[in-house]
């Protein structure tokens, strides 16, 4: 039995109800809760919770023309939820696309932004959009964070987007259809894109005598374990490592080294997002961690995290976001930065495995216009918008039209590389609605088996119990 507000009453119901999760805004269940060994605690935490939301949200007015300057008797209003704030440039970015989109739809459509910052824990964002699922007050449009996507749809937060017509869908990368597509159904388009790097400098590996592969055909795990005993003596000297890496707590370690599993025909999780046991820890992941393992145990990276070692010249790669090109050429202009294939396991089939994923826009499932929510949807995802967004964060567009009017990724070799990375090999994060449970839990193995030297099996193995526990919620009869 779970908990529901309306702005009347509360009552119990058996309507899903949502407590604050963990910082990626995944959600868990009431009825999960009381299940855990501090039922009555989390039971009364609820309800002041909810009250609070229902204050919240109970409060809101109707808008009507007039109401808001630009909004006119005729028009369709719209309201849209973005993550940031707005006196930031990605806030002025979505702020001008919705400027654009009402000069464009004058007539049909008002749009109306409230920009809802996130806050240091990931919060912020996120308890406004959990309030209000219990208050009814979501907006006609929001944005969630991509690797969220089947955890939204799942808990009935977002709808499915109206259908597009095949050159619509055509505009985006074949990455963020996949992100935002859930049960066979599109729910999401990107406001942007993102890559992950495998960066190295010029100097050192040209003083090696390394040449760089082709994306189509990138070094196995055993050609760089070669690569790094070669460039260790190298490294020593300079008080560095071959690899700048850490498996840092949160998003970041499952981002940048999914692929890892992905690229030695491993997987997180089946095709419905709904099983592991046999998938998170299958043979292959086990050879990837045990990859990993061998890089801390050679001494190839450190075990600490040593701040700036790649950008100060004392590691010969690194991993790093796409933000990382235009950190060393801002900032450390005496680094030969190149962009290096991401490397492979000995299973790879050449299939999709590196990095993607990012903010993207949705429509909600309280939204009474669908359609206009659609229509918006695909405005502030489209290639002008991406343009503009790129303009103010140098972030990566979603749109293939976007990537060709913007000369920095033909012109510049590390941005086209990164871009070739993305277009043709781009794998979004592992679809879910546990993904949060997935992502700690592969962060916890590369804790303890790659770092601390536990068994792999062992540390796979153990996560297969905490998602199965999280899973239970949906795969119950």
């Amino acid at each position: 039995m779970t908990l529901i507000w309306s702005c009347d009453t509360l009552k119990t119901d058996k309507v899903t109800g949502y407590l604050t999760g963990n910082i990626t805004g995944y959600k868990t269940k009431v009825s999960e809760v009381k299940e855990e060994r501090m039922r009555k605690s989390w039971k009364y935490a609820a309800v002041f919770f909810l009250a609070a939301s229902c204050l919240a949200g109970c409060g809101q007015k109707e808008i009507k023309p007039g109401d808001i300057a630009g909004y006119e008797e005729g028009e369709s209003y719209l309201s849209i939820w973005v993550h940031t704030i707005e006196d930031t440039p990605e806030g002025d970015a979505y702020a001008e696309s919705v400027r654009r989109f009402n000069e464009k739809y004058d007539g049909r459509y008002f749009a109306d932004i409230e920009f809802i910052p996130r806050n240091d824990s990931g919060g912020g964002y996120s308890d406004k959009v959990n309030a209000s699922v219990m208050s009814g007050g979501l907006p006609d449009v929001l944005t969630v964070d991509g690797p969220n996507v089947a955890a939204y749809a799942a808990n009935g937060i977002i709808q499915p987007l109206s259908k597009l017509r095949e050159e619509e869908r055509a505009v985006y990368l074949d990455s963020i259809l996949e992100q935002g597509t859930y049960n066979d159904e599109l729910y999401t388009l990107g406001a942007m894109e993102s890559s992950v790097g495998l960066y190295y400098n010029k100097d050192i590996l040209e003083n090696a005598g390394i040449d760089i592969p082709s994306g189509d055909d990138p070094w196995t795990w055993n050609e760089f374990l070669e690569i790094c005993k070669k460039l260790d003596p190298v490294m020593k000297e300079k008080n560095g490592y071959c690899l700048d890496m850490t498996f840092p707590v949160g998003e970041a370690s499952i981002y940048y080294y999914a692929p890892f599993f992905w690229a030695n025909g491993g997987d997180f999780v089946s095709g419905d997002g709904l099983s592991v046991d046999g998938i998170f820890n299958s043979d292959e992941n086990v050879e990837a961690v045990n990859f990993f393992r061998g890089l801390v145990e050679n001494d190839y990276m450190s075990k600490t995290p040593i701040d700036k070692l790649f950008e100060t010249g004392r590691a010969a790669f690194k991993f790093d976001g796409a933000w990382e090109v235009n950190t060393v050429y801002e900032n450390y202009p005496d680094i030969k930065l190149g962009v290096a294939p991401y490397i492979v396991g000995e299973n790879w089939d050449g299939g999709r495995y590196t990095p993607t994923g990012s903010w993207a826009y949705a429509a909600s499932a309280s939204t009474n216009d669908l359609e206009g929510a659609t229509e918006l949807v695909k405005w502030m995802s489209g290639v002008e918008s991406g343009i503009i967004l790129h303009e103010q964060t140098k972030g990566l567009p979603s749109t293939y039209g976007a990537f060709d009017q913007i000369s920095l990724f033909s012109e510049d070799e590390n941005y086209k590389a990164l871009y070739e990375q993305l277009n043709k090999y781009g794998h979004p994060r592992p679809k879910t609605p546990v993904y949060p449970q997935v992502s700690t839990s592969f962060q916890q193995v590369l804790e303890g088996a790659a770092l601390n030297g536990k068994d792999a099996v062992g540390e796979l193995d153990k996560s297969i119990e905490r998602i199965d526990a999280k899973l239970k919620r949906y795969t119950r009869e």
